[in-house]
């Protein structure tokens, strides 16, 4: 493991397994309280394990202002962020991840380069009307859209699952014990219904002041159920154009077009909804790294969605040839850059919670 942990937060984390007020508030003092040292592996088990719900923040009185100035949610914040530049893959790449706007941006006008001088080339021209079975493709030919998305999203895919598998094997979560598979099958259930952003005193996280609240678990809903509709209208689309030979665009009421809308569309209130919630939320718990990563995330989200959306509107129009093309940028450079930003949080998460139902058992 190469994840530098500051000296600081495991002096604050010995501080709060002597303490033990805030034992009930989620997961992480229950696996805090387990441990009597920690090691560089524990303390990152325990900041992908934490939500940041900053219910303990508030509670604490060794929070600042006083001297010994105890912030678990910003300390174990800084840690994530760094896991999520540790563990991808490959490492040239992954030093690029404290960089992730540059990344993301550089991938988005590559991307913009590529299909807008292919579609520059095609036989009808970008500014055209293109209408019925295959329009899409008359702007950007087949192999030309489907292919570098579909590397990418396997390369997407295969540097999270490498970088989950890495995390697991240090936390300890790999190690073969009797109920392993009723523990993954537990945490499954708990990441699913985003259990731990319900918040330890039941009434929802301490998000975005010191008030309790429910919102950020609703806005949460949205964008992981809008996220998983829009995967599957992708699925459906390829199903229908690659078995039983139907090109798109699809008719307004098809299984693809309906998901990808109600996708599209949560995504695009659940994303906005918390980037306001990030502009209002106090920065005293927060680190400020960690929380340019989440602007970024959750604005791709929102451009991606949007120009989506866009795309099914004016599909028949002659903005539909530029929309493809931004569009299908978009969706490039989220890929590329997803697994070393905060796309990739819910694989190491996922895994923190296996680990948790591991040693709670």
């Amino acid at each position: 493991m190469t994840v530098q942990i500051p000296a600081k937060t495991f002096w604050q984390l010995e501080v709060c397994n002597a303490c033990r007020y805030c034992e009930g508030y989620c997961a992480v003092f229950p696996a805090l309280e387990r441990r009597r040292r920690f090691t560089p592996a524990d303390v990152v088990y325990l900041a992908n394990l934490c939500h940041d719900c900053r219910a303990c923040f508030y509670a604490c009185m060794y929070a600042p202002p006083h001297e010994f100035g105890v912030n678990i949610p910003r300390a174990l914040a800084e840690v994530r962020e760094r896991t999520y530049a540790e563990y991808a893959l490959p490492r040239v790449v992954a030093g690029l991840a404290r960089r992730n706007a540059w990344l993301l941006l550089t991938v988005a006008v590559a991307s913009l380069a590529f299909f807008g001088l292919i579609a520059a080339f095609s036989a009808r021209g970008l500014f055209q009307a293109q209408t019925g079975p295959g329009a899409f493709y008359t702007v950007v030919p087949y192999l030309a859209m489907v292919l570098p998305a579909l590397l990418l999203w396997l390369y997407a895919i295969g540097v999270m699952l490498a970088g989950a598998f890495a995390f697991a094997k240090d936390i300890g979560a790999t190690r073969t014990q009797s109920g392993s598979w009723r523990a993954a099958l537990a945490a499954a259930g708990e990441a699913l219904g985003l259990r731990y952003l319900r918040g330890g005193t039941g009434g929802g996280c301490y998000y975005p002041s010191e008030r309790t609240s429910n919102t950020r678990l609703v806005l949460h809903m949205l964008v992981f159920y809008g996220f998983i509709s829009a995967f599957i209208a992708t699925i459906a689309a390829a199903i229908m154009q690659d078995v039983f030979d139907q090109l798109p665009p699809y008719p307004l009421l098809s299984v693809p077009v309906v998901l990808g809308s109600v996708g599209g569309a949560v995504m695009i209130v659940g994303a906005t909804g918390l980037l306001y919630l990030k502009w209002r939320s106090d920065r005293a718990p927060a680190d400020a790294q960690t929380l340019a990563l989440d602007w970024l995330f959750l604005i791709s989200l929102d451009v991606v969605s949007l120009t989506g959306m866009l795309l099914l509107v004016l599909r028949e129009t002659p903005a539909m040839g530029v929309l493809l093309v931004v569009h299908l940028a978009t969706v490039l450079a989220l890929f590329v850059s997803g697994p070393y930003g905060k796309f990739a949080h819910f694989v190491y998460r996922y895994a923190a919670l296996v680990q948790n139902r591991r040693e709670s058992r």
